[in-house]
């Protein structure tokens, strides 16, 4: 493949297209501004499970065309290293083998450590020739840039089902401030998440313990996610 000869289609929020831009000298910014290239069709019988996700990060609802890529959005919503995402970011053309090849890339993620090109796919299908054909060119183009291509399949299911979990209580201004604020000033590393609410007596458990899970999901605490969460799993406080 020909790095000069690959092209990108972008759409914008207000509807104009900007079509095949040369990839090379495509900015960054143009593409994490982009308005979905596709978005979802709903049809009987489809096999794929569609939707919209108010994503904390970006503060506005993100596409999904299936429950794998939901797991991908959440992560991603999770990460704090993330500062933007566009689902189906744009239209990607390259000359491969001469034969011209289109793809839809999953995600176009805005990192502190540089853009990240993302792709989803259920980690039986990662064997399918075409799959691997287009996985293959995606990767040679976005290498080009510079950037990070990353081809994501199923994660750990308790992580996926923490996160899950802790995405419920990602929407900062449903939680009083005034726990929050004494949350965060009183030192709970090493405290089990039950002993960490214990010691709030002053205010309804209930908003203690969501408090807490905000405060996982901002990562302000931590805990180990790669197990279920319990009443004794521990809290760390962030380095």
């Amino acid at each position: 493949m020909d790095d000069h000869d690959a092209t990108v289609s972008v759409r914008r929020h207000g509807g104009e297209v900007v079509e095949d831009r040369a990839w090379l000298t495509a900015s960054a910014d143009l593409l994490g501004s982009a308005a979905p290239w596709r978005t979802f069709r709903w049809y009987k019988g489809q096999r794929h499970y569609s939707g919209t996700y108010w994503s904390a990060t970006v503060r506005d609802h993100v596409i999904y065309e299936s429950r794998l890529e939901l797991a991908r959005l959440l992560y991603a919503d999770f990460d704090p290293a993330v500062r933007g995402i566009v689902a189906q970011p744009f239209l990607l053309k390259a000359v491969v083998e001469g034969k011209v090849r289109k793809h839809i890339p999953d995600y176009f993620l805005t990192t502190t450590d540089g853009p990240v090109v993302v792709d989803v796919k259920p980690h039986r299908r990662l064997s399918n020739a075409v799959v691997d054909v287009t996985f293959t060119w995606t990767r040679q183009a976005v290498a080009s840039r510079g950037w990070r291509y990353e081809v994501w399949s199923e994660p750990l299911p308790a992580e996926l089902e923490n996160i899950r979990f802790l995405a419920g209580y990602r929407r900062a201004w449903l939680f009083a401030p005034e726990v929050l604020k004494e949350l965060r000033v009183t030192d709970l590393d090493g405290v089990s998440l039950e002993q960490a609410v214990e010691r709030f007596s002053g205010w309804p458990v209930p908003c203690v313990r969501a408090a807490i899970h905000h405060l996982l999901w901002t990562h302000e605490l931590h805990t180990d996610l790669t197990e279920p969460l319990c009443p004794s799993g521990v809290l760390r406080r962030a380095a």
